[in-house]
């Protein structure tokens, strides 16, 4: 595939993009006088000790903030919010197909929950092919024996961030970590030109021609004022999040029956009796301890119920919950001597682990009648071979408070998933030109989510939805108008 190129009339585009540029959700605009004063003198230099002072009122319970300038920190053809398993393979496409890219994560690390999650488990992987295929066999050449035992499944997190580092630098994409995402703009056409980021430097703006939301809770899509749906029902009840922890002190062979890897299964359940018979109350009634690697293992074993994936502030109680639920077990399982007695906690993820935010309003979606019937589609971007997975939206047994739409979770439970498509549509957003999703933000309703949501099929997505971003700037049409036949044979 040759190198994308921008028209002529794209490029002027771009150049006057700001002026009138109206924005979603945040107080923000940005104009060419803005625009002018970024790159001035007149910006704060916050290495030589200036700051911002912005005059502002306090009304109502809010600031109103005065109008300020932003610098244009960077422009790029293929912008994607996001370093998660989506974001990865969205972000690797577009570059290897020759557009230049800049990726944006607001964590310390790239991988999102694979790495900052400590998640350690892919799941749905294994029959992919491209980048998916790529990262599991790096997981398996480099791995532990129990690696090359899962074809990659089962993998070391810090491993995977050293893998992920080592082919999106090679690449040639701009990376920069430690940056939220605040805004987006969107010009007066509904197409989205910039999104807004905070970070050690401040407030800063990014340009691009295509924007790929691989944020996991549709954060991009949302600021750009995309509509979008939650959760099972008008309570918007979701399902649970859960930390993972890391594992020492134990020994594998001593434990046969507690761990995944050699017990199936099984091993949940007798793991979770283990903990009930000895007085300890998991929050998850799955409990899974994985081995790794060299005496390490992951341990998923708690559900934090009622959080909504946009509110930081309950998603901070519930982080610091679901630790102190972790060190708790730990100390109750070191108190049971014998092979327990040196168990202890290496680490808690810096992420918590969220299965559901927003599912962002596509030109198509996926529903839970496609995955039973298996369907097909012309425009497949990604085959899933994963069944529904809906853990409990609230403590204690599952449909124990049947309702109705709980009983339609049950009905399709029962009938069971056949492999499927997700076809290019549900990865284009319906609201906003110029913005594809990939991951579990894409359109989809409740059920299906379930399925799909699994980071195997985390990035297939964002390798076609890279992909058909750099083909439509090469064919100087936007990702709505592609034939995806045609952008396969490039």
């Amino acid at each position: 595939m040759g190198t994308p190129h921008l028209p002529a009339g794209r490029r002027r585009f771009l150049q006057t993009a700001f002026a009138g540029a109206v924005v979603g959700p945040q107080a923000l605009t940005l104009n060419r006088a803005a625009t002018a004063l970024a790159a001035s003198a007149a910006l704060p230099n916050f290495a030589r000790g200036e700051v911002v002072r912005t005059a502002g009122d306090l009304a109502d319970g809010r600031l109103l903030e005065a109008p300020r300038s932003i610098p244009i920190a960077g422009r790029c053809q293929v912008l994607v919010v996001g370093a998660g398993p989506a974001g990865i393979g969205a972000a690797l496409a577009a570059a290897v197909a020759g557009a230049s890219v800049q990726l944006i994560e607001g964590a310390g690390c790239l991988g999102g929950v694979w790495t900052a999650g400590l998640l350690t488990k892919i799941i749905d992987g294994g029959r992919k092919t491209g980048i998916m295929r790529e990262i599991l066999r790096a997981m398996v050449e480099r791995g532990s024996a129990v690696a090359k035992k899962t074809k990659g499944e089962i993998y070391d997190p810090e491993l995977m961030k050293v893998v992920l580092e080592e082919m999106c630098v090679a690449s040639g994409m701009r990376i920069q970590l430690h940056t939220q995402l605040v805004g987006a703009v969107v010009d007066a056409k509904k197409r989205l030109v910039a999104v807004v980021t905070e970070s050690k430097s401040g407030r800063q703006a990014w340009a691009a021609d295509r924007f790929i939301d691989c944020s996991g809770d549709g954060d991009l899509a949302a600021q750009a004022g995309c509509r979008f749906d939650v959760g099972i029902n008008a309570a918007c009840e979701c399902q649970p999040m859960s930390l993972m922890a890391l594992l020492t002190g134990l020994d594998a062979e001593a434990i046969p029956q507690f761990v995944r890897e050699v017990a199936g299964e099984e091993a949940k359940s007798n793991l979770l009796k283990l903990m009930r018979d000895t007085g300890m109350k998991p929050s998850y009634s799955g409990p899974t301890l994985r081995l790794l690697h060299s005496g390490i293992f992951s341990l998923m074993t708690n559900h934090e119920y009622g959080v909504p994936a946009y509110d930081a502030g309950k998603i901070s109680e519930a982080t610091i919950r679901a630790r102190r639920e972790v060190h708790q077990i730990v100390a109750d399982l070191r108190k049971l001597g014998g092979p327990w007695k040196n168990v202890a906690v290496v680490a808690t993820a810096e992420q918590i682990g969220v299965r559901e935010g927003r599912r962002i309003r596509g030109r198509a979606q996926v529903t839970v009648d496609d995955i039973v019937a298996g369907k097909k589609h012309a425009d497949a971007v990604c085959r899933v071979n994963f069944g529904f997975d809906v853990h409990n939206v609230r403590a204690g047994d599952m449909f124990s408070g049947l309702d109705e739409i709980e009983r339609e979770v049950k009905k399709y439970r029962a009938m069971g998933a056949k492999p499927y498509d997700i076809p290019l549509g549900a990865l284009i957003a319906a609201d906003v030109d110029g913005l594809m999703m990939a991951g579990r933000c894409i359109s989809g309703d409740f059920i299906a989510h379930s399925s799909y949501r699994v980071t195997g099929n985390a990035v297939p997505m964002g390798e076609a939805a890279g992909l058909a971003c750099a083909a439509s700037l090469q064919q100087g049409r936007l990702p709505h108008e592609l034939v995806w036949r045609e952008v396969q044979r490039l």
